[in-house]
């Protein structure tokens, strides 16, 4: 199984993983991992070695807020020297449900990349934008949302 690590500035990754698991339930192999005032970039890559280090996986995803952010660059320097790891920004509720699905089917990292993108983007929705008309029967728009 690939091991995922959210990790963001904030306590934003511990709350990502608890919502998860409110949906989900309990996820084998997904940690998360904070970065707070005081700490730098050695205390993430420690932390990521660490949780790497527990599991014997396949592989390691991370998924980071920000990109050029100090969880996403220490990421890079670990994926830079870790066979079948990645990192991918702009981590989200979404996006994460999406890649614990598609963990148990596949142990590629690139591939759950793929996953992640296509639905971090595609778990965007704004209101005003799923009503256009573009059929006659407005009703089945309505139908689709889950109120």
């Amino acid at each position: 199984m690939i091991n995922l690590i959210v990790a963001t500035h904030g306590k934003m990754s511990q709350e990502t993983v608890n919502l998860t698991k409110m949906v989900l339930g309990e996820s084998e192999q997904l940690d998360f991992v904070t970065f707070v005032p005081g700490e730098g970039p050695e205390d993430l890559i420690k932390k990521y070695q660490d949780i790497i280090a527990k599991y014997d996986s396949e592989g390691t995803l991370f998924l980071v807020d920000l990109f050029g952010g100090s969880p996403y660059n220490a990421a890079c320097r670990v994926v830079a020297e870790t066979e079948n790891t990645d990192v991918i920004t702009g981590v989200n509720v979404p996006m994460l449900l999406e890649v614990l699905d598609a963990r148990e089917e596949t142990n590629d990292v690139a591939e759950l990349v793929q996953i992640a993108k296509n639905s971090g983007i595609n778990g965007i929705k704004i209101f005003s934008e799923l009503f256009v008309d573009n059929s006659d029967d407005e009703d089945e728009d309505l139908d689709e949302l889950d109120l």
